[in-house]
């Protein structure tokens, strides 16, 4: 459990559909490497996917899936409370208490609704109207100091804040304020398509444990211009060298841009290099996820075991919030 000197790190992922690059840079590798000197507690996010998923065997294995994700990319349970969100009724609880002092503007002003409506989305729900609500909920139960997130998710710790402070000057100071962490050097992965964001949105993903022949085709078709084999180029501006050197150590990244700058290396050459890399950096924990696949029940009692220890603290908040609100005497 979190000692005096430890910040409490507190990130959600859905389940998806399998991870790709951006999502392991972005978000699964800075959260993993704080498992040593932070108490970190990772939840997967089914009861948001319920604003988009309608198959409940499509729910129950992305669950699965992005569960053996985290495990095989270093996810160490000992020291990473990791559980399921529905395992954990007090997210609803508390969910609802917030949508009864939330400002219905706050709401009206976050992305994703936004880009909900002004891209035509037909049917949007209410469930995708709150989302901000119950996310809030998720993280101030835990009451977080850091909540790491991409560049797109910030608004929502900004809402979780603005929350926390209606509730604190509401009912008496109950919550903290947590603080968005956002690496700035790989804040944003851009795709294949050499354009957008890494993203399943955009079909320009890089996936991580793909079979070797769809990652080939992923590497090959990503986006570069038509400098010739024999002239040199800036390794600063192609993808390929800028994904590669998130994956190599510091001489292996100087000696491709030597590589680059020096001319005679051709983007198909560079893009083999990319998956060799690929395959070198994330073979152990290919290897991993294949392994514990074969034992799913090993993994349910993860799972169980993070939501003993989620709930232990979740508990403790709600006990607090209850007779803030008066809902005990």
């Amino acid at each position: 459990m979190k000692t005096t000197n430890q910040k409490r790190v507190f990130t959600g992922v859905k389940p998806s559909g399998s991870p790709h690059i951006g999502n392991y840079l972005g978000a699964m590798k800075p959260i993993i490497d704080l498992q040593k000197d932070h108490q970190t507690i990772i939840f997967i996010a089914d009861l948001h996917s319920l604003t988009t998923v309608r198959n409940a065997q499509e729910l129950r294995q992305n669950t699965i899936d992005v569960a053996l994700d985290f495990l095989a990319l270093g996810l160490d349970p000992e020291k990473t409370i990791f559980f399921r969100q529905s395992d954990i009724s007090e997210h609803c609880e508390l969910a609802w208490i917030f949508s009864c002092i939330t400002p219905f503007g706050l709401m009206e002003r976050a992305h994703a609704w936004k880009d909900a409506l002004s891209t035509g989305k037909k049917d949007p729900t209410v469930g995708l109207f709150t989302y901000p609500v119950l996310m809030a909920a998720d993280i101030l139960l835990y009451q977080a100091d850091l909540v790491p997130v991409g560049k797109d998710q910030k608004q929502h710790v900004e809402i979780a804040r603005d929350i926390a402070e209606k509730f604190n000057s509401t009912f008496g100071e109950t919550f903290k304020l947590p603080m968005e962490s956002t690496p700035d050097d790989i804040a944003t992965i851009i795709g294949t398509d050499g354009e957008h964001k890494m993203s399943k949105s955009y079909n320009n993903t890089i996936q991580i444990f793909a079979d070797e022949a769809t990652l080939k085709k992923q590497i090959m078709g990503i986006k570069t211009d038509s400098t010739p084999i024999e002239a040199p180029k800036d390794p600063d501006k192609d993808a390929v060298f800028k994904l590669y050197s998130y994956l190599s150590s510091p001489t292996e990244i100087a000696a491709l841009r030597e590589r680059y700058t020096a001319g005679g290396l051709g983007y198909g050459e560079a893009k083999q290099i990319l998956l060799e890399k690929h395959l070198e950096y994330f073979g152990p924990a290919r290897q991993k996820r294949f392994e514990l696949a074969k034992d799913l029940g090993y993994l349910e009692d993860i799972l169980k075991s993070g939501a003993i220890k989620a709930k232990k603290i979740a508990s403790e908040t709600m006990e607090t919030v209850r007779k803030a609100v008066g809902l005990v005497l």
